[in-house]
């Protein structure tokens, strides 16, 4: 019985979005799926896939915050 987590921030996929979608999030839950069957031959009935959003806030890369790191970036600095 394979179970996938997929996190995603809660940031939405596009433009004036705050989330993913229902059918992005259905979608995301199909691939998966179907890849596991493809790949590791796992039946679809005894897969699970658990969508995670979780707040940009409480993401870290590079040890800052991820808004603080991306302006960074975005700055040029390092």
């Amino acid at each position: 019985m394979p179970m996938v987590t997929i996190q995603v921030t809660r940031e939405g996929s596009a433009p004036g979005r705050l989330a993913v979608t229902a059918d992005e999030k259905a979608r995301l839950i199909a691939g998966v799926s179907q890849l596991l069957l493809d790949v590791l031959h796992k039946p679809l009935d005894s897969t699970f896939v658990v969508i995670q959003e979780v707040e940009l806030e409480n993401w870290g890369w590079g040890g800052l915050p991820v808004p603080e790191y991306r302006q960074r970036l975005a700055g040029g600095g390092q």
